[in-house]
């Protein structure tokens, strides 16, 4: 597998496809609050939020802390984003699940943060 072609395939693919959903969805690019990318690498987090004109203030990010998690990523940073208070209901979060390796993106979602126990966890 050559890194420099999987690289340029994520950067160009993801964003077509997060605009893809949130065409799916009847929303605005406009709309997304807050942009979360599975945590592989910030040399392809970067110009995806670029690309998708999303300043780096609203891209969810725990990559710093942890590296790359894996299928975890999305979970772990979700959770400390709403547990810290940064994503709040109702706001609408693009997001993509992962992308692996045999160049195959997994999903694309756009949901919105509708969940009452957001800053009130039973965990």
């Amino acid at each position: 597998m050559n890194g420099k072609e999987v690289f340029f395939f994520v950067v160009r693919r993801v964003p077509q496809s997060i605009k893809n959903a949130l065409e799916k969805a009847a929303l605005p690019a406009s709309s997304i609050d807050w942009l979360l990318i599975h945590q592989a690498n910030q040399r392809i987090i970067d110009p995806i939020a670029t690309r998708l004109e999303v300043p780096s203030k609203r891209v969810i990010l725990n990559l710093a802390n942890y590296g790359n998690t894996s299928a975890a990523s999305i979970p772990l940073a979700l959770d400390e984003a709403v547990r810290s208070g940064k994503v709040m209901a109702g706001q609408t979060i693009a997001a993509v699940a992962s992308f692996t390796s045999a160049l195959h993106l997994q999903t694309e979602e756009i949901f919105k943060c509708k969940c009452s126990f957001l800053h009130n966890p039973i965990y």
